[in-house]
């Protein structure tokens, strides 16, 4: 389920996080994003569809699964609520940053989930925000967000004051097509998911263009419709290949050095349904998770639909201290986990 292309890069998998919910409270529905606290607590952004969205929030869990509760609930454009939230991002303070493609605002909460301001508008001007995706912030609390539809990325001192921005419709080095995820390395550059382009894009942190890395395709190193792009402290970049249902691993160089699908095993709160709840369990073990589709069903789309241990929609990656590496799902509603092999 993953193919490794060069023998000096290895990917392990680890666990997998979660299960799908119904009601508040323990589970995901349509997870889109993960942010990992000092403290180790994991925090996942629920973005929900439209028949759900009561239950737009972020939960709240640790390394061991207990869930420890919620916040941001209240689906609505107030103080405190969420409507289509996309991505999140903690400051040095650890107060959370959530971007919202529907009121075009950034939220900010505190640790402990307490609404603390927001800022934004919709528009084209300085500052405002046509479907802000993406949020990354850098050593100095500066925060860059992707401005979807207007085609830039925004950068925002600590409290919100514009600063510059870069970019605008087009395919050339430095323009956009719908960009969406972001993230910034140890360096201070800037690394964008051009959706669109698809392609990864990186600039200085004040928006000069530096590199940029794929091309359309579904062969190694091509992409399409990149959703998000972390980067260790030694420069791999790990892209969430959306459109082509897979997690791809690129040397600082641009090198294909990872591909994977995903694999899948049950997470922890998957198997305690399990257990109080054996006739679902004797259902799934007659069911073929990994089936043999007929050609017409070869996508990746209607691969990963029908493979339980694949991703489907992965839409966000995110690296923590420890360096593990979360892979959100917002198809099937969990995270895999994985770490690179020292």
């Amino acid at each position: 389920m993953s193919t490794q292309t060069a023998t000096a890069f290895q990917l392990d998998y680890v666990k997998t996080i979660g299960s799908v919910t119904v009601q508040l409270g323990r589970g995901f529905i349509n997870p889109y994003d993960v942010a990992v606290s000092q403290d180790g607590r994991i925090f996942v952004l629920n973005r929900c569809d439209s028949a759900r969205a009561q239950l737009v929030r972020v939960g709240i869990i640790n390394w061991d699964e207990d869930y420890l509760g919620e916040f941001g609930k209240g689906y609505g454009p107030g103080d405190g609520q969420l409507m289509l939230p996309v991505a999140m991002a903690l400051d040095s303070q650890e107060r959370f940053h959530i971007t919202d493609e529907h009121t075009h605002q950034v939220s900010i909460f505190d640790l402990s989930g307490e609404f603390v301001k927001k800022w934004g508008s919709s528009g084209s001007g300085d500052g405002q925000f046509n479907g802000p995706a993406g949020i990354a912030i850098d050593a100095d609390d500066h925060i860059y967000v992707a401005d979807q539809h207007n085609h830039r990325l925004q950068k925002f001192t600590a409290d919100g004051q514009f600063v510059t921005q870069w970019g605008g419709a087009g395919s050339e080095p430095g323009q956009f097509n719908m960009p969406w995820g972001v993230t910034v390395d140890t360096q201070g550059d800037v690394y964008v998911a051009d959706w669109r382009n698809d392609r990864i894009q990186k600039f200085t942190s004040s928006g000069a263009f530096l590199a940029s890395y794929g091309e359309s395709g579904n062969s190694d190193g091509q992409l399409h419709r990149p959703s998000g792009v972390a980067v260790d402290p030694d420069g791999y970049m790990y892209i969430s290949d959306w459109g082509n249902e897979r997690l791809q691993v690129l040397s600082p160089d641009g090198d294909c050095v990872a591909n994977l699908r995903g694999q899948a095993t049950l997470s922890k709160w998957a198997e305690e349904f399990f257990a109080v709840n054996p006739d679902e369990r004797e259902t799934r073990a007659q069911s073929n998770l990994v089936p043999a589709l007929p050609p017409h069903l070869s996508a990746p789309h209607h691969v990963s639909s029908q493979t339980e241990p694949y991703f489907w929609g992965p839409v966000s990656v995110k690296l923590d201290r420890e360096g593990r590496l979360f892979v959100t799902e917002a198809n099937r509603h969990r995270v895999q986990v994985y770490q690179r092999a020292k």
